[in-house]
């Protein structure tokens, strides 16, 4: 029997922890497959070990987008608003986007700052897809 916190050594044949629940991963997976006909029944358990590790790569990569804007603001702690910009500024990451402009969005309505260009996202929606 596996211990929590460790993989069997899928992933390039090392054995470490994981930082994700590994249940957690498990049950976003059958949720999200609710949108098919088909529901997931059965979940293999490298599966949810692989995801975590992804997880844990996505994490690290938009982090470090975001502590380098951070830095660029002269600046020595990472803020929501950094995360949003490198969300917004890496391609890669679009399928963020709406979650990061409605989220700043929010924020100004509960601010109570309409127009206040410092709670407004650098780029909108219009701007980042070109039609």
């Amino acid at each position: 029997m596996r211990q929590a916190g460790t993989y069997s050594g899928i992933i390039s044949g090392k054995t470490g922890s994981h930082s994700f629940p590994l249940a957690r991963i498990k049950k976003i997976m059958k949720k999200s497959s609710g949108s098919s006909c088909d529901d997931v029944k059965m979940i293999s358990g490298e599966a949810p070990i692989i995801l975590s590790k992804a997880c844990e790569k996505f994490v690290e990569e938009i982090t470090k987008r975001a502590w380098n804007i951070t830095i660029q603001g002269k600046r020595r702690t990472l803020h929501k608003q950094d995360v949003s910009s490198a969300v917004i500024a890496t391609d890669v990451f679009d399928f963020l986007v709406n979650l990061v402009v409605s989220s700043s969005d929010e924020q100004i309505q509960s601010s109570g700052c309409g127009n206040s260009q410092e709670n407004t996202p650098s780029i909108t929606m219009e701007e980042e897809l070109p039609r």
